[in-house]
């Protein structure tokens, strides 16, 4: 039972003023004796206020955000608006060696109503691959998506994803989806990739789907000529490209929140959102890395200075980046 700071005054005058012990007349009020000198001790060294309830919970948390920092992280999200608050986590960690978590980030944005709905509906992920990619340039997977220039009509672009790293290794906006469009744009990707100059003993594989473009004669023949296999994924089957497919909605959702009038414009937008992506988006899956750190062989580097610079990093942002990479273990056309 709880009594209100009127009560206990009164019970303690009544224990004051009668001629029998206290600790008699306690018992006979029906008060514990050791809550009785508890309110008597709080009621001699601060007065009758002494004897108001006060609130359980801690006046300080001992874990709290300095205000300093939050101030800091809310100027960070104002400057890079683009980043989500795992993205300026890491940000904030890397740049100002102070390590804050994705929920604590979420927290301060929440407060300072910085958080908005998604414009675009999250696309759950199946199944993964038996067989793990465990270096860059192993496996490619490629793929077209549609882009609508106005007054122009529909383009299309043309990406090489490496599987290992989500890097971007070469791309084009092309006005068709012909083999010859395909070859093109793989030929990008050996000249960027270096794989047409060094000497491998294995050359990447191509990933793709069942398109025209990607079943013709022509592509077939070009492969053959570069030393590269082919793995194509199951028909109604999208899970199987779904790193790939990810990057299509990433970047829809950035760069299609311009209209654009001229092909040079989209090709613009384009270009600066990759070299976005690939240099400065961390990946969760990445360990929270940059495409770029992992495909260039900077991954350990940037964990290291992470560690060194006395930043805890949490188990999952250290996990071993080959345990999340598959490959097809088939190169059947049914796959």
């Amino acid at each position: 039972m709880r009594y209100p700071a009127s009560e206990k005054l009164e019970i303690i005058r009544q224990v004051e003023q009668s001629h029998l012990p206290a600790k008699r007349t306690v018992d006979m009020i029906g008060v514990p004796r050791t809550t009785f000198y508890r309110w008597y001790d709080r009621y001699l060294s601060l007065g009758a206020a002494g004897l108001e309830d006060r609130p359980s919970r801690p006046t300080r948390v001992w874990n709290r955000i300095p205000d300093k920092v939050r101030r800091q992280i809310v100027d960070l999200a104002l400057e890079k608006p683009e980043l989500s608050p795992g993205e300026l986590a890491v940000r904030f960690t890397d740049t100002r060696r102070y390590f804050v978590s994705e929920a604590s980030v979420y927290g301060v944005l929440k407060t300072q109503d910085l958080i908005t709905s998604p414009a675009f509906v999250v696309i759950k992920a199946s199944n993964e691959f038996h067989e793990k990619t465990t270096h860059p340039n192993q496996l490619w997977q490629t793929d077209f998506t549609h882009l609508k220039v106005i007054g122009w009509g529909w383009f299309y672009l043309s990406t090489i994803l490496d599987d290992y790293s989500r890097f971007v290794v070469a791309w084009r906006l092309c006005t068709t989806m012909k083999a010859s469009d395909v070859t093109a744009t793989l030929e990008d990707t050996l000249a960027a990739s270096g794989c047409d100059r060094a000497t491998v003993i294995h050359r990447p594989r191509l990933l793709s789907y069942n398109g025209s473009s990607y079943i013709s004669g022509e592509l077939a023949n070009w492969l053959t000529d570069e030393g590269m296999d082919h793995v194509r994924g199951a028909p109604r089957h999208p899970q199987t490209q779904g790193e790939i497919e990810r990057w299509h909605q990433t970047l829809k959702n950035r760069i299609l929140l311009e209209n654009y009038y001229l092909p040079g414009a989209l090709e613009e937008a384009i270009a600066a959102f990759i070299d976005h992506y690939n240099h400065d988006r961390y990946h969760e899956s990445l360990g929270n890395l940059t495409p770029a750190d992992v495909y260039l062989g900077r991954a350990e580097s940037s964990q290291t200075l992470r560690s060194q610079s006395g930043l805890r990093v949490p188990n999952h942002l250290t996990t071993d980046i080959s345990a999340k990479r598959r490959i097809p273990e088939h190169s059947d056309p049914s796959f």
